[in-house]
């Protein structure tokens, strides 16, 4: 995060346009797309030309590249497991089951529009992680 910030540091020195905003937020908080906050955590290298609205900004990292770069970590760390970085989001919302969150937050996190879907990470989170006795067990 040190050297993302650096280059949305950079950018800010530059006055380059921040990152694109959902166009609701970013009439109501003009400047909010240069601000830290709204800064992509896995910004491209370079600004390109948005092809919808032709301004010149830093986009996120393209998936591709982003799937690449994990391969390669993952190679380096001597992982024999098959993962991706999908795995990193099945692995955070069982890590958040686990720790007692409620599933409808981890719904919302995750984005799904079904309870069903979210759901699926019930059957992997340990069972009883969190020692609860049922009432009538004791």
């Amino acid at each position: 995060m040190n050297r993302i910030r650096l280059i949305h540091e950079e950018d800010r020195k530059n006055n380059a346009n921040g990152v694109e905003l959902p166009a609701a937020l970013e009439r109501k908080y003009p400047n909010a797309g240069k601000e830290w906050p709204w800064f992509w955590l896995f910004p491209a290298q370079a600004h390109s030309r948005d092809p919808v609205s032709g301004v010149m900004r830093r986009h996120h990292i393209h998936p591709s590249a982003l799937q690449r770069a994990f391969k390669i970590a993952v190679a380096k760390a001597g992982i024999t497991k098959q993962v991706s970085v999908h795995t990193l989001r099945h692995s955070f919302a069982t890590h958040l089951l686990e720790k007692g969150h409620d599933i409808r937050t981890i719904q919302e996190l995750l984005g799904h529009t079904s309870i069903q879907t979210t759901m699926i990470y019930t059957h992997v989170a340990r069972k009883n992680i969190l020692g609860v006795r049922s009432p009538l067990d004791w």
